[in-house]
């Protein structure tokens, strides 16, 4: 864990929680005005690993939702990156983590801005692939990170850890809390989340281990990554099937939700919770006893990686060939895996004997 820069992204986390909580995020603009934009980004061709690091360019992340918890701290992680590089970051995104329009209208924004390098959650894996084959058209690199495109959409995708170990690891959670036993349903974010679908897919495969034959997963819920929405599907859940003994939120905006319901309900400490949620955000409960253990990686170095690929890329260091590799800062060395996906690592378990260690 960095410690700097987990104390500069907790003010923001902790400024945009109540935000997102009350559904009244801010309307989807840039974060910064546009001034004089970098160059055109370096032209494809042969990776150079010995190539000079270059300066002065721009990187404009686009996430999912702007004034999102998790998003504010990952994109923050990617703008102290850049700051460190000598280049420069923006933020652009909508407002609704479900607005793909808008993402694809934001690719268009950034392609016409001529920065050199883009890094984009996508909300859909592919209603983004005309712009973002445009933008890579014009000489523009781009990078996914949280949620990938098609992989002929972008030159590569930085991936959380393997959908397989978060798929799996979730499920592991789960079915040990409640002893191998019950109904159980996942709350998930969008339905055209390419990130969440792969995970649940692993996650319904693991099911169907022997040690899981008295574990039934009755609903797939979708909260569109909007807290009341996730608030009201958790009490939805609840109501629909009385005997659920616990759900999987793969989405910090849901599993946040999903604890704030339980911890106010009968159902405290007899549903239980698990998914991905930030330590931050889930403290306190895990401390009052409505969630027992959850997991994640830590955003701000998922942006960071973001950031340092973006650099990568636009300086030739990379081309996001298979079997490339690159350095990246303090995060050390990075191989490049098929299809253009770069894992950040595994995830970590958090409960109530460690959560204290962590600050983000």
């Amino acid at each position: 864990m960095r410690k700097s820069s987990i104390r500069r992204t907790c003010a923001a986390l902790a400024a945009v929680t109540s935000l997102a909580l009350a559904a009244t995020a801010c309307g989807g603009t840039t974060k910064e005005d546009v001034e004089n934009e970098g160059g055109a980004a370096a032209t494809a061709g042969k990776a150079d690993p010995n190539a000079e690091t270059k300066k002065g360019l721009t990187v404009g992340f686009l996430p999912k939702q702007v004034n999102n918890p998790y998003f504010t701290v990952a994109d923050k992680g990617g703008e102290e990156a850049l700051q460190e590089l000598g280049s420069s970051y923006k933020e652009v995104g909508p407002s609704s983590a479900t607005d793909t329009a808008g993402q694809v209208s934001y690719v268009n924004t950034l392609t016409q801005q001529q920065v050199d390098a883009m890094a984009v959650s996508a909300q859909d894996p592919g209603a983004l692939c005309t712009a973002l084959k445009q933008a890579m058209k014009n000489g523009i690199k781009v990078v996914t990170y949280d949620s990938d495109t098609k992989p002929e959409c972008r030159n590569a995708f930085i991936s959380q850890a393997s959908a397989d170990d978060l798929g799996r690891t979730e499920v592991q959670l789960l079915a040990e809390q409640i002893g191998y036993k019950g109904e159980i349903a996942i709350l998930s974010a969008a339905q055209t989340a390419t990130n969440q679908n792969a995970w649940i897919e692993i996650m319904k495969d693991e099911l169907k281990d022997p040690k899981y034959k008295d574990v039934e997963l009755v609903e797939v819920a979708y909260g569109n990554d909007d807290a009341q929405q996730s608030f009201q599907q958790t009490q939805g859940l609840l109501q629909e099937h009385p005997n659920l003994k616990g759900i999987i939120s793969p989405t910090t905006v849901g599993i946040k939700a999903a604890a704030q319901y339980l911890s106010g309900s009968k159902y405290k400490g007899k549903v239980k919770l698990t998914g991905l949620g930030t330590p931050n955000d889930m403290r306190k409960y895990v401390k009052n006893g409505t969630v027992e253990a959850f997991e994640l990686w830590d955003p701000a170095r998922l942006g960071e990686l973001a950031a340092r690929t973006a650099v990568a890329l636009a300086s030739g260091q990379i081309t996001g060939k298979e079997g490339e590799t690159f350095q990246a800062g303090a995060m050390g060395e990075y191989t490049i895996g098929k299809d253009g996906v770069i894992n950040l690592g595994k995830p970590t378990v958090f409960n109530a004997k460690n959560i204290d260690q962590f600050n983000f």
